[in-house]
C-alpha cells in the first residue's frame, strides 16, 4: 500500500461515527518554542442523541472552532510515553474506554512526531 493509499483511508476511518466517551475529551496541541506537547481535558455529558454535552448547560458542545470552557485539567510533556504515563498510570478516571485510550495514544505519538520534524499538529 502507498503512503497516499494509506493517508486516503486514515482520512476515510477518521469520517467513521464513534461513541463518546462519557468521562470527557481531551484538546491537544503543541508549543514548538516550549518544546511541549499539551492536553487539556473536558468533562461531558452524553445525550440521548450520542452527542457530547456541556454538563453545566446541557448544550452541545460545538466540534469545530475555540473552546470557551475551562478545563478540569491540564498537563503537559516532553513526549507521548510522558504523557500517557501521566494520564493512564495515575488514578484519574478520565478515560474510560479502549477506543478513546487507543485515539489519545495514536494523536500524542502524532503529536510528539510533528513537535519532532517541526511540523505543524492538528488534531484529527
Amino acid at each position: 500500500m502507498s503512503k497516499a493509499e494509506r493517508t486516503a483511508l486514515d482520512n476515510k476511518l477518521s469520517q467513521r461515527f464513534i461513541h463518546l466517551d462519557p468521562a470527557g475529551y481531551f484538546i491537544i496541541y503543541i508549543d514548538p518554542e516550549q518544546e511541549l506537547i499539551w492536553m487539556k481535558h473536558y468533562p461531558n455529558d452524553i445525550n440521548e442523541k450520542g452527542l457530547a454535552v456541556d454538563p453545566d448547560t446541557g448544550e452541545p458542545i460545538p466540534t469545530k472552532g475555540k473552546v470557551t470552557r475551562e478545563p478540569d485539567l491540564v498537563l503537559s510533556g516532553r513526549t507521548a510515553k510522558e504523557l500517557c504515563i501521566e494520564l493512564f498510570e495515575k488514578d484519574r478516571q478520565l478515560v474510560t474506554t479502549f477506543d478513546h485510550a487507543a485515539y489519545l495514544g495514536r494523536e500524542l505519538m502524532r503529536a510528539q512526531f510533528c513537535l519532532d520534524e517541526g511540523l505543524e499538529y492538528i488534531q484529527d
